[in-house]
């Protein structure tokens, strides 16, 4: 039995059913709690290979981060199409957000829960998808509001500001949607659209909204 199960089959492609299996099992029990055991089992193949192949439990957990975190960046720029008015960029990228992970939730708990609470180097893997993530939104959004009305001197770093703002409102989201029965991924994006694009719409019509005055204190000059 054991030999049907670690039959020849090319590196790469076994190495990608160790990462899957590892995804689910660290997604769904938790860094500290997943054991190489499990692991192995769920992959079909004896644990020494999986350490063959991988190294570690640190390094296992290391790719898995990256395979996930390059599938995320990817599925968001592919939903994005240049030719679609500001706002429908804006929705096709959130879309395409909150339907991969939602699709994928083990992955999502990697990236957004178990990489950031088990140490600096992990935590570091996901810093750089998220900086990847908001350099693009801030780009998109830089467009078009400088499209919209004409400004070529809007400040990236107002706009950098925005994109912030709403990769951690989709993050947060797309936790929520994944512990809540019956949320949808089109749903999720149109909740963070209702909240987001009004105030977006206004700056790209060129309509920011500024805080008042501060009054000045009696007690200056």
């Amino acid at each position: 039995m054991g030999a049907v199960k670690t039959k020849r089959m090319p590196r790469a492609v076994r190495e990608q059913q160790m990462l899957d299996a590892a995804v689910r099992t660290f997604g769904q029990r938790g860094y500290m709690a997943a054991s190489m055991d499990e692991i192995a089992e769920l992959a079909g193949v004896s644990k020494p290979l999986v350490y063959l192949y991988l190294n570690s439990k640190e390094d296992l957990f290391t790719a898995c981060i990256r395979r996930e975190a390059g599938a995320l960046v990817d599925a968001v720029r592919a939903g994005v199409r240049r030719d679609l008015p500001a706002d429908r960029q804006l929705w096709e990228g959130l879309g395409a957000f909150f339907a991969h992970t939602a699709e994928n939730p083990d992955a999502w708990s990697v990236l957004h829960l178990q990489a950031r609470t088990h140490g600096e180097p992990f935590a570091a893997e996901v810093t750089a998808m998220r900086e990847e993530i908001v350099a693009f939104v801030t780009q998109l959004i830089l467009a078009a509001a400088r499209e919209a009305h004409r400004d070529p001197d809007l400040p990236e770093r107002e706009v950098a500001g925005l994109a912030e703002a709403l990769v951690g409102a989709a993050e947060s989201l797309a936790a929520w949607a994944n512990a809540t029965p019956g949320v949808t991924a089109r749903q999720a994006a149109a909740t963070l659209m209702n909240f987001a694009w009004a105030g977006l719409g206004d700056l790209m019509a060129g309509r920011p909204w500024t805080p008042p005055e501060e009054p000045q204190s009696p007690h200056v000059g």
